[in-house]
């Protein structure tokens, strides 16, 4: 992974390469950015640079020996920890070097873009949850107690450290706070107020924003092949998350059933005093994967950046016809000054509980009668 791959991130990278040239890179860093921002892959070109044989100001070189090894994720001196669970091969006692071969399998899919949803998706555990555990930090503590294999520091990466348990954060503090000589631990994280408080402190942070509307857009172009308009309208419904863009340009279907279930989930909502078809519609909803409940209430999302636009007169912005179109028409104005923040929220924290296993029922029956509270403002603001 070289810098040049990763779409934007300029500022980020141009700090990471300060530090190297001004010899203050800090044992233990924190990449701290939300889903789609490539702070994973930021950690890991940071490491290839730092171990590169013939690197220049900006990059690694990509074909000394130590550059083809991070290439392909199976340098030596390259330590992955994650969140793991157990599976249909791995029954008991999971941890992260246990499942190196799923987890290059699924970095190279998505060019270490990835997502908490997505990896539990590529081992198949359904709703299970997963963890970084004791035995994980067991055997990091013994691994780095030795010498480097090959290159000159060795590379510690954990993804997702919110999900470290408590019992193995404890193991690692000392650590994290004075690893071994020549050792560098990148902590990756999206959720700064769900870390420990005794790991954050050990951690310099590096701060991975949001992709700009652009330069998602621009990726579009250029990796997908889609037209400007297409890859700017796809842009700004991905609301600096390069893994939603994608999954929006290529799930058409998806897409399709989304809006017939929002619409007449919003029907229901709508006549709040039919509670049996209303608890019917929030127990199927309820029943679907995580994956689909996640994309639906992402659907909602865009609905209200949809209704947003056309209360702006922006129309021409939107990426819908026919039904869909003809939908949303009708339904922006109930979206307005009065409740659009709110609503915003609402999915957003929606989709944060439906990642950390939510039971679906219950979430989507309180999200209905909220939305019906936050409509009816809506409806007295355009009375007004």
């Amino acid at each position: 992974m070289q810098f040049k791959s990763i779409i934007g991130q300029e500022g980020a990278k141009a700090r990471l390469l300060t530090g190297i040239r001004e010899n203050r890179v800090a044992h233990t860093q924190l990449f701290l950015g939300p889903e789609g921002s490539g702070s994973l892959a930021l950690a890991i070109a940071f490491g290839q640079y730092i171990n590169c044989a013939n690197r220049t100001e900006t990059d690694s070189c990509g074909t000394c020996p130590s550059c083809v090894k991070f290439q392909n994720l199976a340098h030596p001196d390259l330590y992955f920890y994650f969140p793991t669970t157990t599976t249909n091969t791995v029954k008991k006692d999971p941890r992260s070097s246990l499942f190196l071969n799923e987890w290059r399998e699924y970095l190279d899919e998505n060019y270490a873009y990835a997502t908490q949803s997505g990896w539990y998706e590529h081992l198949k555990v359904g709703n299970k949850q997963g963890y970084i555990r004791k035995d994980d930090a067991n055997e990091l503590i013994g691994k780095i107690a030795l010498k480097s294999f090959e290159s000159e520091y060795k590379v510690v990466i954990f993804w997702m450290t919110e999900r470290l348990n408590e019992t193995a954060s404890n193991k690692l503090l000392k650590t994290f706070e004075e690893p071994p000589d020549k050792t560098l631990i990148f902590l990756v994280a999206e959720r700064y107020e769900l870390l420990l408080a005794t790991v954050r402190s050990r951690a310099q942070i590096v701060k991975v924003p949001a992709l700009k509307e652009s330069e998602i857009a621009a990726e579009l172009v250029r990796q997908k092949g889609v037209g400007e308009n297409e890859a700017a309208q796809v842009a700004m419904l991905a609301t600096g998350n390069w893994n939603q863009a994608v999954n929006l340009l290529e799930n058409t279907e998806d897409v399709q059933a989304n809006f017939i279930r929002f619409r007449q989930w919003l029907r229901l909502c709508f006549r709040p005093l039919d509670y049996v078809d209303l608890n019917k519609f929030n127990g199927e909803l309820g029943r679907m994967g995580r994956e689909k409940q996640k994309s639906f209430l992402q659907y909602g999302l865009e609905v209200v950046h949809s209704s947003i636009l056309l209360n702006q007169g922006n129309e021409n912005l939107l990426k819908k016809n026919g039904e869909e179109l003809d939908f949303s028409m009708k339904f922006a104005p109930l979206v307005n000054t009065a409740n659009q923040l709110e609503i915003y929220q609402l999915f957003n924290e929606a989709i944060y509980h439906i990642e950390r296993n939510a039971h679906g029922g219950i979430l989507f029956s309180d999200l209905s009668f909220k939305l019906h509270d936050l409509l009816a403002k809506g409806r007295k603001q355009i009375v007004k």
